[in-house]
Formats: C-alpha cells, structure tokens, sequence
C-alpha cells in the first residue's frame, strides 16, 4: 500500500496524526509530513480510518 496526501486539500486538522502517528506528523508549523510512504499491513486499519477520518478527504491509499 502507498500514502498519498494531497497537501493543497489538507487543513492540518492533525486526526490522521492522532490515529497514525507512525505515518502522519504534523509539525510546529501546522505542515503535514508523511513519514511512511509505503506503511506495513500491521498498520493498514489506522491508515485506512485515517483516510477516513479525514475532513477534507486529502489521504488516499493507492495499491502496489
């Protein structure tokens, strides 16, 4: 699987850090890193409700 931030629709609301913190990292200027680009299975439910969660739908998960 591959995280994909669309970074001109991300409001930097941070849920996707707070459900995700190993993939997501939102920095003290309110910008929004991707710190795995291609996260392992074990982690795919909190990718995958991050994606979900997410206000703006900016996150997207394409497959390898």
């Amino acid at each position: 699987m591959r995280v994909v931030v669309d970074l001109t629709q991300c409001e930097s609301n941070a849920l996707c850090m707070g459900i995700a913190p190993e993939v997501f990292f939102l920095d003290d200027d309110d910008e929004l890193h991707l710190l795995m680009e291609h996260p392992g299975e074990e982690l795919r439910d909190k990718v995958v409700q991050a994606v979900r969660t997410c206000p703006k739908q900016a996150i997207s998960i394409e497959e390898d």
